[in-house]
């Protein structure tokens, strides 16, 4: 850890990954929306906020995907709805904003510390 590290920052990096991730995979089922057979996939963000944290330094964070069930099949297989993918990729840009906004402040606070130093 250098000196500009802190918990809060390794958590806000690990969050901002996985919001990153997770607007792949999103982006990814908007592209297949018309693809014979694509079934949605997704990740449970609170679980891997929680397994992100437990994984020791350094190692890499590989997010579990799964698909999502439950959601109306079209006769073609598809299952992509694109109100539920909508609303998510809305939820991950409002997650986003929230997590540079974190990160912003963390490193005002360094920047303060810093200052007061002088």
């Amino acid at each position: 850890m250098n000196w500009i590290e802190s918990p809060t920052m390794t958590r806000v990096e690990h969050f901002l990954d996985l919001v990153t991730f997770r607007h792949e995979l999103i982006s990814s089922n908007l592209a297949n929306v018309d693809t014979p057979g694509y079934r949605t996939q997704d990740v449970d963000f609170d679980g891997e906020m929680r397994r992100a944290e437990q994984r020791l330094e350094g190692d890499p964070v590989a997010p579990h995907v799964h698909e999502v069930k439950g959601l109306i099949e079209r006769p073609d297989g598809n299952n992509v709805s694109l109100d539920r993918e909508t609303l998510a990729l809305a939820q991950v840009q409002l997650q986003y904003r929230a997590g540079v906004e974190l990160l912003r402040n963390e490193i005002h606070m360094v920047q303060s510390a810093i200052n007061e130093g002088k």
